[in-house]
């Protein structure tokens, strides 16, 4: 088994709170689209994101790492990030009249911060070869929901 330092603990810290953030801002999206596939979409993506975290949680632990146990400075920092960003779906949905296209950009900018911590991740070279194959599907799945929202954006 692979050596588990510090760096490997943060980064699945890291993408399970980010997962776990996006799942309840994927869910209050659905809740501010007016538009049926839309909601039942984004609805789709929320539930993605719980699997996500829960497969990085199951991953993690076999690596004695415990990430609800485990809190980093940059998880506050993402943490309170996304919190944040949930709140501007709510003020946009509220200022807009639920205005799909803006919600939709809304997830864009969170997709879009995920996969940067996602990238962040891959860039360490003690990842664990089951680790790294985990994120880097999850990074693809990830990739091609953000260009999914961004193409549906400009239909709207």
């Amino acid at each position: 088994m692979a050596t588990i330092t510090g760096e490997t603990a943060r980064a699945y810290n890291d993408l399970v709170e980010i997962n776990e953030t996006a799942a309840k801002g994927y869910q209050e999206a659905a809740e501010g689209v007016t538009s049926p596939d839309l909601k039942s979409k984004l609805s789709e993506l929320s539930q993605q994101r719980a699997q996500f975290a829960s497969e990085l949680n199951q991953h993690a632990r076999q690596y004695g790492i415990n990430p609800a146990n485990e809190t980093t400075v940059e998880g506050v920092v993402a943490d309170a990030a996304a919190a944040v960003h949930r709140g501007w779906i709510n003020i946009k949905s509220a200022i807009t009249g639920q205005d799909d296209s803006a919600i939709l950009g809304e997830c864009e900018t969170g997709d879009a911060t995920a996969l940067k911590s996602y990238e962040t991740a891959l860039q360490s070279q003690e990842l664990p070869v089951e680790a790294r194959n985990v994120i880097q599907k999850q990074h693809g799945e990830i990739l091609s929901a953000k260009n999914w929202i961004t193409q549906q954006k400009g239909t709207r």
